[in-house]
């Protein structure tokens, strides 16, 4: 089957993954963009799987204040390098997060930091368990892999503070 550039650049302007990786992925499901995103996302969690083992020593903080000023938070999002610390996918990503603290008030990043016996909802608790603002059908921590595998590097959200007026 002949697989159309047009083909090539839907797929990969939906999963930002490589063109080559899209054209093959295309062939192999006989040009079905359904199937494709489906077997590139699950790569995306293969590599992220991966590299979770990986040091993340570089990144960046990011701050999100909320219009009118009353609401704030910073995030610290780690990478492996400053290159890719540096790219827009890896700001964006830290942008999103900090306004993800700021709207939805997470009191933990993950499941595990949350104390024995603790009586909360680990899907609204935890920060990488919630629902994405921007994409409710997945979860901060979707958006986290999905940066992984378009960056190739281990990102890891290491700590964040909301703030907000009178409280």
């Amino acid at each position: 089957m002949k697989i159309s550039t047009e083909m090539v650049k839907e797929l990969r302007s939906q999963s930002g993954a490589g063109i080559m990786e899209c054209r093959n992925v295309l062939l192999e499901v006989k040009g079905n963009i359904e199937k494709a995103l489906q077997i590139l996302k699950e790569k995306g969690l293969i590599k992220a799987e991966k590299k979770a083992k990986r040091a993340t020593a570089e990144g960046l903080v990011e701050a999100y204040i909320h219009t009118g000023g009353r609401i704030g938070a910073m995030v610290e999002v780690n990478c492996e390098t400053d290159f890719v610390a540096r790219t827009d996918e890896f700001k964006e990503l830290a942008h999103n997060v900090a306004m993800q603290v700021a709207a939805l008030s997470p009191q933990f990043i993950t499941k595990e930091e949350v104390p024995e016996g603790a009586e909360i909802e680990p899907e609204t608790a935890c920060l990488l368990l919630q629902p994405y603002i921007k994409d409710p059908s997945k979860t901060v921590q979707d958006v986290v892999v999905e940066t992984i595998a378009k960056v190739g590097e281990n990102i890891k959200v290491s700590r964040f503070a909301r703030f907000e007026l009178g409280s």
